[in-house]
Formats: structure tokens, sequence, C-alpha cells
């Protein structure tokens, strides 16, 4: 069977898959989890080449976008079999809810956890931002709002789209009026791959990234479809739910490579804060490219304009997503990530994890610690500060910046 595979937010159109994946097995999984996995990487160094000579908060877009390209094959696959099977609208939320809280939850406390047991003075105790990151922190706003807007109307169609494509428009806005800053970053810390293709001059470098980027890209193209379907197999195999399958594990393979470039900058001095900067920049990316781009493939594949209708368990879902989104942006509102920060974040993800039933009950625990951190703001015992560093200002050049040095061209 033919079938479009159209990663509208992320510009990728792809036919079908392997044509023996109608009938994947459990076993396939042996296959294509690596294969998802390596194309993760091949995309994720293509990424650290090319975002070498811009600002920092626009190269980890780049570089927050190109890594979860696997989580939107992955995603696109579910939207466009759920348009032709409703019943399985359930694993399109299942899949992106879990990847946006999986980086939250998870990646941004373990970045702190690593940064916290690397660091022996006293810094360890927070991860400080530089003031040009308030972008980030900024941008997340928007789309946490709405998506309690979504909630309310219990659907998505493709107004939601132009909505939240808008959002990301804007947020990429302000990233394109940073000034770069200075190199601390030499090229001999990238992977191999990365260091290879910088090194082999301007064309060179634009071919290898090309290359790398279209290898990745055809292996998505081979093994979303059957990685799909195996994981389903898996979970009929295991006798587990297939929306726990899809809510933790799908989204944790395909964003491998991105947590381990964000762990890696985390036991490194000075930017465990790149670290934390690269998840909350994909969080953004996935609350609002991720998203928006889930109502057009739905559109093509079941060749009508219809939403996406969530019923009354895929709202609390969304529900519980935007309620952690919300909280992680107070936290940040200071512009550090403290102990406690990283050690209730991880537990209240630890729970909903282990025990779904406990979602409601995690809504009002999330709602209530972000009234803490605001009644505690305004008394002036949290004090929020998130300066937006726009302009030419050369003062505060950021010391943890991705740009080559000329010298090393």
């Amino acid at each position: 069977m033919m079938r479009v595979l159209t990663l509208a937010a992320a510009g990728l159109v792809s036919q079908g898959g392997l044509a023996a994946a109608a009938g994947a097995s459990a076993s396939d999984f042996l296959w294509t989890a690596p294969l998802i996995i390596g194309a993760a990487f091949l995309i994720a160094w293509g990424a650290e080449a090319a975002q070498f000579m811009i600002s920092q908060g626009l190269a980890l877009a780049m570089l927050a976008w190109l890594q979860t390209l696997p989580e939107f094959a992955v995603e696109a696959e579910l939207a466009w079999n759920a348009a032709r099977d409703p019943s399985t609208i359930n694993l399109v939320t299942a899949n992106f809810t879990g990847s946006i809280r999986l980086l939250m939850g998870f990646g941004m406390p373990i970045v702190f956890f690593i940064h916290f047991l690397t660091r022996k003075d006293r810094s360890r105790r927070a991860i400080e931002l530089d003031p040009f990151h308030s972008v980030e922190v900024v941008s997340l706003f928007p789309p946490v709002i709405y998506f309690f807007f979504i909630v309310y109307r219990g659907k998505l169609d493709l107004l939601d789209s132009v909505v939240l494509l808008g959002f990301y428009a804007m947020y990429m806005g302000l990233l394109l009026k940073m000034p770069p800053e200075e190199e601390s970053e030499s090229i001999e810390e990238l992977p191999w791959v990365a260091r290879k293709i910088l090194k082999r001059g301007k064309v060179g470098r634009v071919v290898g990234i090309t290359l790398v980027f279209l290898l990745g890209g055809a292996i998505l193209w081979l093994c979303v479809h059957p990685f799909v379907e195996s994981m389903k197999a898996v979970a009929i195999r295991m006798a587990i739910p297939a929306f726990i399958i899809m809510q933790w594990i799908a989204p944790f393979l395909s964003e491998f490579p991105e947590k381990l470039s964000a762990f890696n900058w985390a036991r490194q001095p000075g930017k465990a804060k790149l670290g934390l900067m690269n998840f909350l920049s994909s969080n953004v990316n996935q609350m609002t490219m991720l998203v928006a781009m889930i109502p057009i493939v739905y559109a093509i594949s079941g060749k009508a304009v219809r939403p996406v209708v969530f019923d009354e368990f895929q709202k609390e879902e969304v529900l519980l997503t935007a309620c952690q989104a919300a909280l992680c942006m107070v936290l940040l509102f200071n512009m550090k990530f403290e102990w406690w920060d990283a050690l209730g974040m991880f537990v209240l993800w630890g729970s909903q994890a282990v025990y779904p039933s406990l979602r409601d009950e995690m809504v009002w625990v999330y709602l209530g610690w972000i009234a803490l951190e605001i009644f505690l703001a305004m008394i002036g015992k949290r004090k929020w500060s998130f300066p937006l560093r726009i302009g030419k200002d050369t003062n505060r050049r950021g010391e943890t910046s991705r740009r080559v040095n000329p010298q090393s061209s």
C-alpha cells in the first residue's frame, strides 16, 4: 500500500516505507529501532555541523528541530494511520504528549543531576542561564496557554495549525534578532562525523551536511512505518497497552541522540545550561511545529478537512502536558534551574509514568506548585528575571556560543 508521509512542519514528504511493513511483527523492532536511532544520530551529527556561524539561540533551535525529525516522522505516521483508522487516534495523542513530557520531566532533571554530580563547588546547586536564554523561556508562554484552549475545545484542526505555526514563527523571529556570541567550543569537541564535515571547507561542508541529512532522511523513509507497526506488535506480545508504548518508548528512542547531546553538555563545565536550553527549545518546537503538523497530515490522509477530536481521556493527557509545561516555564522565570526544581519535576514525571491512574491528581499538584511559585514571586521570595537581549549589545557575550573560529576553518 502506497501512502504519502507528509511532514508539513518539517518539510519532509515520503511515500510509504517498506512494502513488507504491512505484516510487521514484534521481531521487526530488533532492526527498525536501531535504524531509527541511527537515522537520528546522522541527522544530529549534521545538525551539530550546520549550527555553526549563527547565534547560540538560533543554533539550539536548529539543533532541537533537526534532532527531533525522527519524532516528527513517527507522529506523522500515527496521524496518517489515524485518518484511515479512527480507533488509533489515541496513539497520536500518546506520542506527542509523552514526547513533550519526557523533555521536561525526564530530560531537564537528568541534565541537572549530571551537572550536580560532576561539579564540586557551590555552582552545582543550580544551573544559571544567560540573559539571552530568556527567549526560549518567554517563547514557551503562548503555546502553553494555547494548549489549555485546545483542551477546552477538545480537538485539533487546521486553525490550530495556523496559530501554532505563528507562535513558532514569532520564536524564530526573536532568535534571528539575536547577535552571535563569541566562541568557546571548538570543532574538536564535536562528534567525529561533524568534525570531519566541518574540516572539508565551505563547499565540502555543504555537501557533507546535505549527504548526512539525505541518508538520515532515507533511513526514516524506509523504517518509520515498520517501526510503528513493530511497536504495536511488541505491545500485543508483552500485553502492554499500545498507548503506553507510543507515549514513552517510541519518543525515548526517536529522541535518543538529542538526550545524549544534552547530557554530554551537562557534564562539561559551564555548559549544562546548553543542555537545558536544548530541551527547552525542543519543547517549544514540539508544542508548536509538531502539534501543528498533526491536523495537516490527518487532513491529507483522510482527503478531507476535518478535526482530530479528543475524547475525555485524551483531553486529560493534553491537560496534564499543558500543566507540566506551565510549571517548567514558571520555574525558569528566575533564569535558573535549582535542585528542588529538578527533583520535583522528576518525581512528578515518574509518578505519572508509573501510576497513570494518578493523572487527575497530578494536574492539581502541578497547578498547586504553579500557584505557590506565583505567590512566592508576589511576596518577593522568588525573583523573576527574563531580560530579552535582542539588540546588538556586545557587553554580555555568551561564554558558551557555538560559532566557528575563522582560524579553524
